[in-house]
């Protein structure tokens, strides 16, 4: 995940990753998502995503589960090179029936900055659907954003 270091404009404005991480932060990014599936409490849940040679072209994740409410908010990042093949959608789609399928979830969130067009696309064909939008309510670096909240139910 290499290339999270050298974050590209749309990463650093539609993600919560800092601007300019180091390699401290993604150990311990990365870190908590081993913790939080592992560990005494099953609270997140990530996976890199991979192109046909094997090599890291992004990260999805639950990044938010709670088993016992059967709810979980899904959220991805794709390095530059794998954007516009699909894979930010495919990675949703599992991660959706994997939520609904193995882990008896019934409400899974996307929350995805409403100028982040090709976000809202994935959504789209991982069939959420827009709830609303939560005004001012992101802050990174000093700057607050508005969030767009996409959901799907397990009888969706």
């Amino acid at each position: 995940m290499s290339w999270l270091l050298d974050a590209d404009e749309e990463t650093a404005r539609f993600t919560y990753i800092p601007t300019t991480p180091d390699t401290a932060f993604l150990e311990t990014w990365l870190g908590r998502y081993e913790d939080g599936w592992t560990g005494d409490e099953t609270t997140r849940a990530g996976f890199a995503i991979r192109d046909a040679d094997g090599g890291a072209i992004g990260f999805a994740a639950f990044v938010r589960l709670d088993l016992d409410q059967a709810q979980g908010e899904l959220g991805y990042v794709v390095a530059p090179a794998g954007r516009g093949r699909g894979v930010a959608t495919r990675a949703v789609e599992l991660l959706t029936r994997w939520g609904f399928e193995e882990l008896g979830l019934e409400r899974i969130e996307l929350r995805i900055d409403p100028r982040n067009a090709g976000s809202e696309r994935v959504a789209e064909r991982a069939g959420y659907r827009k709830e609303g939008v939560l005004r001012s309510i992101a802050f990174k670096e000093g700057l607050r954003t508005d969030v767009g909240v996409w959901s799907r139910l397990s009888d969706d």
